[in-house]
């Protein structure tokens, strides 16, 4: 199971002194786990330091930015996650949907840089990574790669990202920024909906023992820092909105299937405030409701099977989102015709119709879930749903070009923005949504048996652990074990020493 990232003892003690050494010549100190969840316990010296550090840059302090609170800026701390609520005006439901925004992120303004971490690190503190003579490979269709890179190149290991051909434009131009070499960025056949190729060509240089293959859908460490930092930052954020507010309750948390790292926060929030946890993915792909299959562009949602770290049997409902609605979407959201209509003719606050960039094309899908939710349960104004903005149209300028050429006939005036409107948002509907029974949380963790157990040489007495709720919450255990390794990490490495720790 140490591919799958479960280690809490050390593996390999010279790699382990190599790596400590390393680092601490660098000036690099590894933030706990727990400092991730809550930032208020990072160090005051890295926090001073952190002031003239820009958040864009590789910087080893940049490391201690890679949670839910940093401010606006992306500089400052602040004590409550930033996110967006979206009015009825908009939404069209009573029910308060609100979206953390992930753009807050360092480095790749969005929030699986925090996966990236949370699998890599684990890695270094157990002596499994050799950054001497190891490649961290990240595969991903959407941001992780980017993340895993940036990770990788902060802790002076070489990085890979392996994504599909066809994702945005400003992936790649990211990507040629931060990578050392070109050979670095593996372009694979098609888009969103082409997991499996991406599995191919990592298996393909996982016959290099040098090459480490970071999984981000069978990565538990993607799982735990997410339940453990995400499901904290949006505990906190709904304390927030329901302050003041008696009566207020969590009624749902919402998040794309995507690799389920952002889904295990559901867990937290299930465990702790009763929360209904809402899986979505493509309409165009209906991997989860209907065993189907098919092509979409809803880039960092991934499809076509069930991720290993996703914890079937606690999901409650799974819902689809058409990949037309999040694509006219960003269009409505980000030209001016668009922002335009959603002031005058809809009544929306123009400040709040500013924030709608913070909102890529997964966040968009998180929203529409949402919107969904909130209609088949006929929630009201004492109802939070709770979702993430997993990055912002920044990353998308490309594809806003494309849906204009694709759905408007390159030409989006008022009338197809009122269109789009009529469409994507007031004529979102209660179908392709399924509360799950018994059954269908079997069907679906079934489904999953074909990926794992059959192409990916999985055990099937260690897939069929993962049904019962225990073996999740079990893994809790691994997070004190790695912060004190990580810990002891510093303290051999000196560089905490260095930074006045």
């Amino acid at each position: 199971m140490a591919r799958l990232g479960l280690e809490r003892t050390v593996v390999d003690a010279a790699v382990l002194e190599r790596t400590a050494a390393r680092l601490g010549q660098a000036g690099v100190v590894l933030p706990t786990i727990a400092q991730l969840k809550d930032p208020s316990t990072i160090p005051a010296a890295v926090r001073a330091g952190l002031a003239d550090v820009d958040p864009d840059g590789a910087h080893a302090l940049n490391l201690f930015r890679v949670h839910w609170f940093n401010g606006a800026d992306r500089k400052h701390l602040v004590s409550v996650p930033d996110y967006v609520e979206l009015p009825p005006e908009l939404t069209g439901v009573k029910a308060r949907i609100v979206l953390a925004l992930g753009n807050r992120f360092p480095m790749i303004a969005a929030h699986k840089v925090l996966a990236a971490y949370g699998c890599l690190v684990p890695r270094l503190v157990t002596g499994q990574f050799d950054p001497e003579r190891d490649r961290a490979v990240w595969p991903s269709t959407g941001n992780y790669c980017r993340g895993g890179v940036a990770i990788s190149r902060i802790l002076g290991c070489r990085g890979t990202a392996v994504l599909p051909e066809n994702m945005s434009r400003e992936r790649f131009d990211w990507l040629d920024r931060w990578v050392a070499d070109p050979t670095d960025i593996v372009r694979t056949p098609g888009s969103e909906s082409n997991v499996k190729e991406i599995y191919d060509t990592c298996a393909a240089l996982d016959r290099e023992p040098t090459n480490i293959i970071f999984n981000q859908f069978c990565e538990f460490g993607n799982y735990l820092i997410h339940r453990v930092c995400t499901g904290a930052a949006m505990e906190k954020l709904f304390g927030a909105l329901a302050q003041d507010r008696p009566g207020t309750k969590l009624a749902a948390y919402v998040s794309a299937s995507g690799s389920s790292g952002t889904l295990a926060a559901g867990d937290h929030l299930k465990e702790k405030l009763g929360a209904r946890i809402v899986a979505v993915e493509a309409a165009e792909c209906p991997t989860l409701l209907y065993n189907g299959f098919g092509e979409h562009n809803i880039q960092g949602i991934g499809d076509k099977h069930v991720p290993y770290i996703h914890n079937v049997m606690n999901t409650d409902v799974v819902t689809g989102v058409s990949d037309q609605s999040t694509d006219t979407l960003l269009v409505l959201f980000n030209t001016e015709t668009g922002r335009k209509y959603l002031i005058e003719r809809r009544g929306v606050d123009a400040k709040l119709v500013a924030r709608l960039a913070d909102l890529g094309l997964s966040s968009l899908c998180n929203m529409l879930a949402a919107i969904k939710t909130a209609k088949y349960f006929d929630l009201g104004p004492d109802d939070v749903i709770l979702t993430v903005a997993t990055d912002g149209a920044a990353m998308y300028g490309s594809e806003i070009d494309k849906a204009v050429v694709r759905y408007f006939s390159n030409r989006f005036d008022a009338v197809a923005a009122g269109e789009t409107w009529g469409r994507a948002l007031a004529g979102a509907g209660t179908d392709r949504l399924i509360e799950m029974t018994q059954i269908d949380r079997q069907r679906v963790f079934n489904l999953g048996y074909f990926t794992w157990v059959e192409q990916q040489g999985v055990s099937v007495e260690e897939f069929s652990a993962r049904a019962k709720q225990s073996f999740w919450d079990d893994l809790l255990g691994l997070v004190p074990a790695w912060d004190a390794m990580i810990a002891e990490f510093n303290a051999k490495s000196g560089a905490d020493k260095k930074r006045g720790l």
